[in-house]
């Protein structure tokens, strides 16, 4: 298994830093938070860290000034978070080599979306993301997020059969071939409950892509969006 990546919160606000802490360690990452400017400077001088968040609850400067110490070769992404209007100091961070810039107040959805693009350009990935009608299915950290901004868990048997779904698109499969390849997580689930299975899977995706072959079994038809 793949080394889980390494986010560390440098100096945000805890009120933002516990939300944003709990969305990424959802998603399987390392969250290391540093809350004063002496524990920032132990945590990035370790090497281990691929993104560094760094919070405006520190001034342009001193966020500037970890940059210079830590980025570069070697050194973690940097995201620096400015408050509005900050254009000059906003300017002077990417000249100085930040992988991004945002503006507070964050959402914390959009920022962990710019982490997850920074892995992928440093080799680390970023989940295992697809896109269906009304959701996306990060199967890496088993979350489904809704378009309304709901989330919710895949269990590991709801993993397994959507990712039997994935591998197989417009083949259809009978119940013999989802109790050999994706079987249920208790003794129970043979013949009529995959039915059950099914339905669970589709109401938890909000999808309409995976179809009742009436006496054959069931097929995942892939939305537009969606690639092999």
């Amino acid at each position: 298994m793949a080394a889980r990546s390494v986010i560390a919160l440098v100096c945000v606000a805890d009120v933002v830093a516990a939300d944003l802490a709990d969305h990424l360690e959802r998603r399987g990452h390392d969250v290391r938070e540093a809350r004063q400017p002496w524990e920032a400077e132990s945590l990035l001088s370790g090497k281990a860290i691929d993104i560094a968040i760094v919070g405006d609850s520190l001034s342009q400067a001193e966020g500037r000034d970890l940059l210079r110490r830590h980025g570069g070769e070697g050194g973690p992404d940097f995201i620096l978070i400015c408050r509005p209007a900050d254009l000059v100091d906003k300017v002077l961070a990417l000249e100085l080599g930040a992988a991004d810039v945002v503006e507070s107040p964050i959402n914390v959805r959009e920022l962990a979306a710019r982490i997850g693009g920074l892995l992928s350009r440093r080799g680390r990935g970023a989940g295992e993301l697809i896109v269906l009608e009304n959701a996306t299915v990060d199967l890496r950290s088993a979350m489904v997020m809704h378009r309304s901004g709901a989330e919710e868990q895949l269990s590991p048997g709801q993993v397994a059969l959507l990712r039997l779904f994935l591998a197989s698109p417009r083949k259809v499969l009978t119940r013999d071939d989802i109790i050999a390849a994706a079987p249920a997580e208790n003794a129970d689930a043979f013949d009529r409950s995959i039915d059950s299975r099914i339905v669970r899977l589709r109401r938890k995706l909000d999808t309409e892509t995976i179809t009742t072959i009436r006496g054959a079994g069931y097929r995942f038809d892939p939305p537009i969006q969606f690639t092999d």
